[in-house]
């Protein structure tokens, strides 16, 4: 009976479900009600075809981006529960006392905390802004592969699923937000957390660097006729340079995550400490990856504080060709830093040399921006909207964090700090003061144009102050206590005298928690309220790109006429000229089909991450046929566009001219999803 047990469900038992840890029962009880909540709720309104028909299945880039977000909000509330813990669990834990963690279980939080706002928030925040604005300001109706971009989010989403999957069933890593060797080797973690974490992100790695291929394709063949490469917005040279960036690294993480794998599942000892393999291989493989990630989730951002500043004050960009050739630069040089992660293990001062000079020297060009951010700024009539105090925001703590890490480049300095939480705060001083700062910024600016009415002000402030005044309140203790040597990944302390930092960083990370509550609120507010937030123009900023040609929100097809651009800030060129929308004239359009593919492919691909987890190896190998029959059925489907009748493009082009006519909804003429597997009757 035990043999039929272990060969239907491998390792998976009754063990394997919290039913001894209070917390995580709890929240797994509390997680199921609102989940059945949520089901419940979707059914009673008969929601489920209009998301299947109209989200789920779309292959409009905006939808993805919108889409995107989403998932990255629903999983920044997880990975922010996971702060919380640990801030509350270091408050407490000093001397005598052992806090409410042990070390198993806050080793869990500890790495899932970092995994998830690295990979399911920063990354998905990342891809989609650039999904939603990208081709809009290059004047192209999609994405150069418009169903590889649904199916880039749904395995995103599949990796999303699989870490919250371990929450509840099994275990999560404990090596850290790296995973690494060799305390996730084989014989030191024999269950099943790092499994998850390489299936999660194996899956997940794969759709964004889809993703990246499309984006890049995008730039480089969809843009409008005129726009030169030194006429594209400053946004979409970011954007080109990141994901041409992920392009290159990405594969270096899955081939280190794929020997790893080997290692635990096949007894390969690549990443071993004997027979011949070598753990700081992985180490240097990750690395490899890691820090180009830092400048893959920075320079969009740059590019958003860029639109932002330019629009904000009212002038051109200052300096429009210096920021294009600093983004190359960082691009480029971002290979040459990962090293000073390891000038502890002997590489000797040569190398430390190099490798410190190059971190130097990338900050040249970051530095560069800064200065062009102000220099834009100088004499210009600016204007304090919620998307400025951003930028002013970000200016002000993000040099802070670039210094700090140029002193962590210097190897003696290194030396003493890089173990201790000084480090620690100077990377979460970059990732939220430039990255998070940027991102919601961009979210503030662009969300009239999604949704076509904006944010509620009020609340947007709450959410402003509460995460700048709580980032400052929550990091500068940590900046102290790490002068003052304290060690990285700790859950206690022995020394009682350090407790008040560490309570007032707990007080920073609840002051933050109001600035996400304010954000979650405003949204609900901003909805209520919508009539009276209504952006009828399509142009609520007085934007300088294409994206505001467009009415709010942009139709299925973008532009009723592709656009001819004649100079840089192209939107602002068209108005100074005195450009009219053309009501008459217009053609058939030509656009992609939904399919239902990506959701079928990402469902089996998470059957298949789940099954490996567990040693289920039948419904794994059920799982990867039922991939391979789903993705090859999609290369037999020759039904994958169609066109918008020219009368249908009148019609919404004149309701947009009058909008007192017909109440504002945006329109979309997008057919049923079609293909081998779409849902009967579509």
């Amino acid at each position: 009976m035990e043999n039929i047990w272990k060969i239907i469900f491998g390792r998976l038992g009754w063990d394997s479900f919290p039913f001894y840890d209070p917390i995580i029962l709890s929240t797994f009880i509390v997680v199921i009600l609102g989940g059945v909540g949520v089901l419940a709720a979707l059914t009673k309104f008969k929601l489920w075809g209009y998301l299947w028909r109209e989200w789920f299945t779309s292959v409009d880039h905006k939808k993805i981006g919108i889409m995107y977000i989403v998932l990255a909000t629903v999983m920044l509330l997880r990975g922010f529960a996971d702060a919380i813990m640990m801030r509350l669990q270091q408050s407490v834990a000093f001397g005598a006392n052992e806090g409410y963690l042990n070390a198993h279980h806050f080793d869990q939080v500890f790495t899932a905390h970092g995994t998830i706002m690295i990979f399911f928030v920063a990354i998905p925040l990342i891809s989609g802004v650039i999904n939603f604005v990208m081709p809009l300001q290059i004047g192209a109706r999609d994405v150069a592969f418009p169903y590889l971009n649904n199916l880039s989010f749904w395995l995103t989403a599949s990796g999303a699923a699989l870490v919250m999957a371990s929450l509840f069933v099994g275990e999560f890593s404990t090596g850290g937000w790296l995973n690494y060797v060799p305390v996730t080797n084989l014989e030191n973690s024999p269950g099943v957390g790092p499994d998850y974490y390489l299936w999660a992100l194996q899956i997940a790695g794969v759709g964004t660097t889809l993703s990246a291929i499309n984006m890049v394709a995008t730039v480089i063949k969809m843009r409008a006729p005129g726009m030169t490469m030194m006429k594209m917005p400053v946004f979409v040279w970011t954007a080109f340079c990141s994901q041409a960036l992920a392009i290159a690294i990405f594969p270096v993480l899955t081939a280190a995550f794929a020997m790893l794998m080997l290692d635990r599942y096949l007894g390969f000892n690549f990443f071993t400490n004997d027979l011949g393999g070598n753990p700081m291989m992985y180490w240097n493989l990750v690395w490899i990856w890691g820090h180009p990630e830092v400048y893959v989730l920075i320079l969009p951002v740059f590019g958003i504080y860029s639109e932002v500043t330019s629009t904000f004050t009212g002038k051109r960009l200052f300096g429009y060709s210096s920021m294009v050739y600093a983004t190359v630069v960082i691009t480029i040089l971002s290979y040459l830093v990962w090293l000073h992660h390891f000038f502890t293990m002997g590489s000797g001062a040569s190398v430390n040399s190099f490798f410190g000079i190059a971190t130097m020297v990338i900050s040249i060009p970051t530095g560069a921006k800064i200065f062009n951010w102000l220099f834009t700024m100088y004499r210009g009539d600016i204007r304090f909207e919620l998307p400025m105090m951003w930028v002013v925001a970000f200016m002000l703590t993000f040099v802070v964090g670039g210094m700090t890490g140029v002193l962590l480049a210097v190897p003696p300095a290194d030396f003493v700090l890089h173990n201790s939480l000084f480090l620690v705060a100077h990377f979460h001083n970059v990732i939220i003061g430039g990255v998070i700062f940027g991102l919601f910024a961009g979210i503030e600016y662009w969300f009239p144009k999604a949704f076509g009415f904006k944010l509620d002000k009020f609340w947007g402030k709450v959410h402003f102050w509460g995460w700048v005044i709580g980032y400052w309140v929550a990091w500068t203790p940590i900046y102290i206590v790490g002068l003052m040597g304290v060690t990285r990944r700790l859950r206690w302390i022995e020394d009682p005298s350090l407790q008040p930092y560490f309570i007032v960083a707990a007080i920073g990370a609840f002051i933050i928690l109001i600035g996400i509550t304010g954000f979650l609120i405003g949204l609900v507010v901003s909805i209520m309220k919508r009539e009276q937030l209504r952006d009828h123009t399509g142009d609520p900023w007085g934007g300088r790109t294409l994206e505001w040609s467009t009415s709010s929100p942009p139709p299925a097809y973008n532009f009723a006429f592709t656009p001819r651009v004649h100079d840089l800030d192209a939107w602002y060129d068209m108005k100074s000229r005195g450009y009219e929308r053309p009501l008459t004239g217009f053609k058939p359009i030509h656009m992609p089909k939904p399919t239902a593919t990506g959701v079928y492919q990402a469902g089996f691909a998470t059957v298949l991450g789940f099954a490996m987890v567990w040693y289920m190896w039948w419904l794994a190998a059920l799982a990867f046929i039922g991939l391979l029959v789903v993705t090859i059925a999609h290369t037999f489907n020759y039904d994958r566009d169609y066109y918008i009748p020219a009368e249908e493009v009148e019609r919404i082009e004149k309701a947009r001219a009058e909008p007192s006519l017909e109440p504002r909804k945006g329109p979309n003429p997008d057919p049923e999803p079609t293909g081998p597997f779409a849902p009967a009757g579509a």
